[in-house]
């Protein structure tokens, strides 16, 4: 049962998938956040021009 178990976790640690999926999970964060952060940069601009847009097709 000992070298059970000494086989199961050597071959745990060994085994990277669960670091591959974290790596992939706080890629997509990073750029989530940096689409985010892009978003609000761009807003007041576009709040702006849409407004202008309005007002000239209003009157």
């Amino acid at each position: 049962m000992i070298t059970n178990i000494r086989t199961l976790l050597s071959k745990t640690c060994r085994d990277e998938r669960g670091a591959t999926a974290i790596e992939y999970g706080l890629i997509a964060a990073l750029v989530a956040i940096v689409i985010i952060g892009g978003l609000q940069a761009l807003s007041g601009g576009l709040n702006t021009l849409f407004n202008t847009v309005a007002t000239t097709l209003g009157g």
